[in-house]
């Protein structure tokens, strides 16, 4: 757990992933950093691209697992 704490690029991805497989928009990011924003974006991308293509559930949980 602490690493996860330590790694805020990761995180961030991780909770755009999470924001995009909700189907919430790009403009909720709450990043003003450029680079975490830009994680927080990539991972919004992949997870809208996910729900379009039918991971939801336990499909998209596994995805964010790695």
């Amino acid at each position: 757990m602490r690493r996860q704490k330590r790694d805020m690029n990761n995180r961030a991805f991780q909770r755009g992933y999470q924001a995009g497989i909700g189907g919430r928009s790009s403009e909720t990011c709450p990043h003003s950093s450029e680079a975490q924003r830009q994680f927080w974006l990539t991972g919004w991308h992949e997870g809208r691209c996910d729900q379009w293509d039918g991971y939801t559930g336990v499909a998209a949980l596994h995805k964010t697992q790695s």
